[in-house]
């Protein structure tokens, strides 16, 4: 599989810009005070679906030609990428059959309804996703979209990183949360496209960390089991996710799920803006290592806003 360059991520931008939202930067003073450093928050939690995965579904379903498009796509996912693909599916007018487990929160299930998807459910675990798929694609002749080890998807989400360096341009730092990887991979190609000397980070939970793992002993390491509120950063990487990480990627930090829920509850009072847990894992890392953020010009991606409210508890 190709690794996506910086111009694949221009040419998924001129591709989607119509589509998607331009997304704002917002920084709050009081946790600028709180972290010891300059922190600016790129709100894809404002991004259609609620979440930065419009970008790479769009472009991935936007590429297409008109005789494939015309069979539909399809995917597995928990989430915010269901939802991304039903609706960039909807916006193309073509069928989206999406493949979620039976305890995929309610706010998602939702979601992907709303936006005209075609869900078949499936049991919560990696195979019986995989092979529901394939019974879907092999029944409908749909071509598969995957959540983020493509290179399409990469690219797509590549954009929101170009995005944020134009409107913030003395970013020492740039941290995105990481589960599969696609975020990572495209924000990382971009950034050091555009500043070769930038560090790139990434923040994932505790209880789900083979990308920490898997980057520190430099080999792919399946994710075993997962415990974390951070429920949109469960999956594993991707072999193309972690080709793209090994060689662009600086660092990867993890974060309990306490600390998640304080930086979580963080943002929500002293911002007015809701995320969702996995958005929140950045602003976590940072909080919990203030020497190596110290007086540095820190961007964050809020990937993302869909908390299922009805499961909130302090």
């Amino acid at each position: 599989m190709d690794i996506p360059k910086f111009s694949d991520i221009e040419d998924a931008y001129m591709r989607i810009e119509k589509y998607i939202h331009f997304t704002p930067v917002l920084s709050s003073a009081a946790i600028n005070q709180i972290a010891g450093c300059n922190v600016f928050f790129k709100c894809e939690n404002f991004q259609k679906v609620g979440a930065f995965k419009y970008r790479g579904a769009c472009n991935a379903v936007f590429s297409l030609s008109d005789e494939v498009a015309q069979k539909g796509v399809g995917t597995h996912s928990s989430g915010n990428h269901a939802a991304a693909l039903a609706l960039a599916a909807k916006q193309r007018g073509i069928a989206a059959y999406i493949v979620m487990p039976e305890n995929a929160p309610e706010i998602k299930k939702k979601a992907v309804k709303g936006y005209g998807g075609q869900i078949t459910f499936c049991k919560p675990t990696l195979q019986a996703r995989e092979d529901t798929l394939s019974e879907v694609l092999l029944k409908t002749g749909a071509t598969m979209v995957h959540p983020y080890n493509q290179k399409e998807i990469i690219a797509g989400q590549g954009t929101c990183a170009l995005e944020f360096m134009q409107q913030q341009d003395d970013l020492d730092i740039i941290i995105t949360p990481v589960g599969g990887g696609g975020l990572l991979s495209g924000t990382s190609i971009t950034a050091k496209y555009l500043n070769p000397d930038i560090k790139v980070f990434a923040a994932e939970p505790e209880g789900a960390d083979d990308a920490y793992r898997s980057f520190k002993s430099q080999e792919l390491i399946p994710v075993q089991t997962t415990n974390t509120i951070a429920d949109g950063l469960l999956t594993s990487l991707g072999e193309l996710t972690f080709k793209v990480i090994m060689k662009n990627v600086d660092d990867i930090y993890t974060a309990s799920d306490v600390e998640i829920i304080e930086a979580m509850r963080l943002i929500w009072e002293r911002m007015k803006i809701i995320v969702e847990p996995s958005s929140a894992v950045a602003l976590a890392i940072v909080l919990k290592n203030k020497e190596v953020f110290k007086d540095r010009n820190v961007g964050i991606i809020l990937s993302g806003g869909n908390v299922d409210l009805a499961h909130l508890h302090f």
